[in-house]
């Protein structure tokens, strides 16, 4: 058994052992099962397993995955195709991870296996500045692969946290062809600031407006002056009437 502190104290029975790790508020831990007799160590099992997760975190975070894509062409793939396919292989690439390219064969098509490596041939020739061949083209039953991978000058970029701008970017300060140097008294000048501007000081209140004029008054409108009255003619003198006892004269 080893103690707490390290220390080898020897073969003690198990009951022993236990009642030991209880005073000292810990664990007995089988480290070796294999040995004879067993190895134990009385530790904070607790503490043991966290420390021993952290280190592989740690570990795992300075390790990189190489994954294999596979991207599928036919012997007959067209141009708009093939030019969409080879920028998906250079994006894998750059990631620093393997491709797998296979050429299917449909039909009559197996006759002539001499398409597919001209297919493949061009495919080495559009990403031969960053891919190198790790795997002759070869035959599976009605398909034919070939195994490609990055160059050793090829980096992977990081995988998290923004870019720091270029000197192209529109957040990226640059100074004019004519501005004057910074003297050695002069602060540096701060990093570009990337989200919208700081909130300003409210506009001072614009000028009141002049009174608008007095509407103009009407313009006299122009009257009929009035008509002189027409002397109406005179009433004819009435006829005097016949007396009803006058009778005309003539025969009776």
């Amino acid at each position: 058994m080893i103690g707490a502190d390290g220390s080898q104290v020897g073969i003690v029975p198990t009951h022993e052992a236990l009642r030991m790790a209880e005073e000292l508020g810990l664990e007995l831990v089988e480290v070796n099962p294999r040995a004879a007799p067993p190895v134990c160590k009385i530790m904070d099992f607790g503490k043991f397993k966290y420390e021993t997760s952290k280190k592989e975190k740690a570990s795992r975070k300075h390790q990189s995955t190489i994954v294999l894509k596979e991207i599928k062409l036919r012997p007959k793939t067209d141009e708009h195709d093939f030019a969409f396919k080879v920028k998906h292989i250079r994006r894998f690439l750059s990631e620093g991870n393997k491709c797998k390219l296979v050429v299917v064969f449909r039909g009559r098509e197996i006759v002539h296996p001499e398409m597919g490596q001209a297919m493949l041939d061009q495919v080495i020739k559009a990403v031969n500045d960053i891919a190198m061949v790790e795997q002759r083209a070869m035959m599976e039953g009605r398909r034919m692969v070939m195994t490609i991978g990055p160059r050793g000058g090829v980096i992977r970029p990081p995988l998290g946290g923004p870019a720091a701008p270029g000197p192209g970017t529109p957040g990226a300060p640059s100074a004019g062809p004519g501005a004057p140097a910074p003297g050695p008294g002069a602060p540096a000048p701060g990093p570009a600031r990337l989200g919208p501007p700081p909130a300003t000081a409210a506009a001072p209140a614009a000028a009141t407006a002049p009174a608008a004029a007095p509407a103009p008054a009407p313009a006299p409108t122009a009257t009929a002056a009035p008509k002189p009255a027409t002397p109406s003619p005179p009433a004819a003198p009435a006829k005097p009437s016949a007396p009803e006892s006058a009778k005309p004269l003539g025969k009776s």
